[in-house]
Parts: C-alpha cells; sequence; structure tokens
C-alpha cells in the first residue's frame, strides 16, 4: 500500500469489469497470489507474493499451481491487517516482509486468490484491473485508489456496475467463496436489478472511448 497521507487506511472504490480493450492493459503484468489466514465480517490477515513482469500467465490454473510457475519470480511480499469497508474506506496496515517467508506462507497456509494485475491510467487516475484466476476465474475487477475518498470519478464504460460495498467480491470473500461457485446467480441477479453506482461520492460521470 502507498502512503496517502491518511496513515493506515485506503480509499478506494470498485467495479466488476467486462470487454477491457486489449490496448489498455499491461504486456507484462504482475502476478499476485495471496493468503488469507484470517477473513471473518471484513477483518482480514493477509501474505501476498508478487511476480513482477510477468507475461503469458495461464488464468485457468490455480492458485498453488501458479505460486509454484512463479516463486522464482516473486520480488514483494507482504503481510496486510485489514478493516471493514465502510463508504469506500478501509483500514489497512501492510509490512514488507522477506520474499522467501512470504512464498513459504502462501504455499503452507490460508485460503487463496490469484490475479493478473494490470496498472492504467485513465484521466487523472491511476486504475488497476485485476484479472482473476483459478477458481475465481473469469471475473475482472476495475479499481481506483486515492489519497482520499474518491469523488467526482470519471467511470470508464467497461466497468459494468459498482462492487465497492458488496463483500462478495472483496478479495477475502473470494478466497472462502470462489466466484464461479455463485457466477451463474449473480448474472441473474445483475440482469433483474441492472446496474448500480454507489450514491453520495459528488458527480461521477462516465468515461467513453475505452
Amino acid at each position: 500500500m502507498s502512503d496517502t497521507g491518511n496513515g493506515d487506511f485506503e480509499f478506494e472504490r470498485r467495479f466488476l469489469a467486462r470487454d477491457v480493450p486489449e490496448g489498455l492493459l499491461d504486456a507484462e503484468p504482475a502476478l499476485i497470489v495471496q493468503s488469507y489466514y484470517l477473513a471473518d465480517e471484513g477483518y482480514a490477515l493477509r501474505v501476498r507474493a508478487q511476480a513482477s513482469a510477468v507475461a503469458g500467465v495461464d488464468v485457468g490454473l490455480d492458485e498453488v499451481t501458479l505460486l509454484e510457475r512463479y516463486a522464482d519470480r516473486v520480488d514483494f511480499c507482504a503481510v496486510t491487517v485489514k478493516g471493514p469497508m465502510n463508504g469506500g474506506t478501509r483500514y489497512e496496515a501492510e509490512r514488507e516482509i522477506d520474499p522467501l517467508v512470504g512464498v513459504e506462507m502462501v504455499r503452507r497456509g490460508g485460503a487463496r486468490v490469484a490475479k493478473v494485475r494490470h496498472s492504467v491510467w485513465l484521466g487523472e487516475d491511476g486504475w488497476v484491473v485485476d484479472v482473476f484466476a483459478g477458481a475465481n476465474a473469469p471475473l475482472v475487477v476495475a479499481e481506483v485508489e486515492r489519497g482520499g475518498p474518491v469523488t467526482d470519478l470519471a467511470i470508464p464504460d467497461f466497468c459494468v456496475t459498482e462492487v465497492t460495498a458488496d463483500p462478495r467480491f472483496a478479495n477475502d470473500g473470494l478466497a472462502h467463496l470462489p466466484f464461479a461457485r455463485w457466477a451463474d446467480a449473480w448474472a441473474t441477479e445483475l440482469a433483474q436489478r441492472g446496474p448500480t453506482f454507489l450514491p453520495g461520492f459528488g458527480h461521477d460521470h462516465r468515461m467513453t472511448g475505452f
């Protein structure tokens, strides 16, 4: 987590994404495999292993296989403690650890999530687009984070609906109940109620042309 000037807090909004233009995605994104040792009512204890600048990741592979395939490429690991999401704000304290230790922690315990992370600059905001692997494929989530509340946001048109406040789409939720198990029910739910975006964030607008 970067230093936002607000201590151990993150301000973010997250969206279900579809049909993200290939031209926006990194040629060599990062592979992230993370393990949740605790995830309960929004509180989480996570260990993350990250391999930077990898290409051609097969998101059809399971989380453990991906970790083993890229273990020697892991160049960043961290332990993170998170609190519940509250209106786009969440307590998050992250501390870097030795990659060798981090890989062993992810390998040995906890419910896992794997994803390929692309960094995207849109308008005035830096976004990440996470393409989930294993039991959470083919889920794609786009996320923007700022140093303060994320208001007056230009939302790209590949963002189908907002999932900031939906705990099912939090990574700790996906680790314990993968998207593949409820994707069909979610598609029905979305078709019935239509897209939604959280109120109270100022004058958001849709950004077209991507």
